[in-house]
């Protein structure tokens, strides 16, 4: 198999293999990200630039890497913009290092007074599962 100039534009089938992805997710993701833009050929067929290629690698970062939902990547998408998804697809590490992934999304740990907290809860669940086991023994006994 001969290896393609970066530069050369991508099938479908091309971008799949190179996004370890299958061709079916590609289409499915032009219909929920509108800055996928393929050229599209007669009869429909997509040919993939370079640009585009390093957009879905960073999508595919976001959603796979990452752990966002589509609904989060067009929120990404939305707030920073094309070029910023598309720096993570081709890899800028600063780019990487920017992002605000899951710190917004992932609550802090819990503190110290936190688990105290929980601890008292989880007596009091205890103590009440104690009673209702005493009232159901009471009430077989009938």
């Amino acid at each position: 198999m001969t290896r393609k100039d970066p530069e050369a534009y991508r099938t479908i089938s091309e971008a799949a293999g190179e996004l370890d992805l299958p061709a079916h997710v590609l289409r499915f993701w032009e219909s929920r990200f509108s800055q996928i833009k393929p050229v599209k050929r007669a009869g429909g067929r997509r040919l993939y630039r370079p640009s585009d290629l390093h957009l879905l690698r960073g999508i595919r970062t976001l959603l796979y890497e990452q752990g966002y939902t589509i609904k989060g990547a067009q929120k990404y998408l939305r707030e920073n913009g094309v070029s910023a998804v598309a720096k993570i697809g081709a890899g800028d590490a600063d780019a990487n290092e920017a992002m605000p992934i899951a710190e917004r999304f992932v609550p802090a740990p819990a503190s110290t007074g936190g688990k105290t907290a929980l601890a008292g809860t989880l007596e009091k669940l205890v103590a009440a599962k104690s009673r209702l086991d005493a009232a159901l023994d009471g009430r077989q006994g009938d």
